[in-house]
């Protein structure tokens, strides 16, 4: 065994992610602090992933590991991301794999996806993209933008919507085709998580 296998260990395992204390309910550890505790060789950013998440992540994770080593290519990044619901850009994924010493002929194990899987879900917070691009919109700062001005902004930037995709919007925010649009109102309705049955 080599001496840099003595100084870093076995690498992380599923189980180095999971809370040893501070699940729902019970958010008070060994120690007394209000923080929950990270297994030894766990990341502390698994304080901020729930179980089911990264169990949803190992899954995926796993059905490109073909070769059962727990690791998968780079290459295969921008995929798995994307098939577990984030929207990484190519470049946000080459950055990634830049910030953790990879290229795109390497390969990641599971720690470093993620760790990876949580600075891309971190800013991807649909609430603050939103609210950013209302705060742009809504020049006077009066709390509010008019409806036919959000149509115009959801029709015409980023991802542009059709009308009827707006009026669907619209519909499910109860918001009137002529009526005001509060930030905190819309915000709150448009990013309620769907109802998993």
């Amino acid at each position: 065994m080599a001496a840099a296998d003595l100084l870093l260990g076995p690498p992380p395992s599923l189980a180095d992610f999971r809370l040893e204390a501070g699940r729902k309910g019970n958010r008070e550890g060994a120690s007394g602090s209000s923080e929950p505790r990270v297994a030894a060789r766990g990341s502390t950013m698994a304080k901020f992933l729930s179980q089911d998440q990264i169990n949803d992540y190992k899954e995926c994770f796993s059905l490109y590991d073909k070769q059962q080593r727990g690791k998968i290519k780079a290459t295969d990044l921008l995929l798995v991301m994307r098939c577990l619901g984030a929207s990484p850009t190519p470049g946000e994924v080459q950055r990634h794999l830049q910030t953790h010493g990879l290229d795109r002929n390497g390969e990641l194990d599971f720690s470093t996806f993620l760790t990876i899987m949580h600075m891309q879900i971190k800013q991807e917070d649909p609430k603050k993209e939103i609210l950013l691009a209302m705060l742009m919109a809504d020049k006077e700062k009066k709390g509010y933008i008019m409806a036919s001005e959000l149509r115009s902004k959801l029709m015409q930037l980023g991802e542009k919507l059709t009308h009827k995709e707006v009026d669907e919007l619209f519909r499910e925010a109860n918001i009137e085709p002529n009526g005001k649009v509060k930030y905190d109102e819309f915000i709150r309705k448009i990013t309620i998580p769907v109802q998993d049955y």
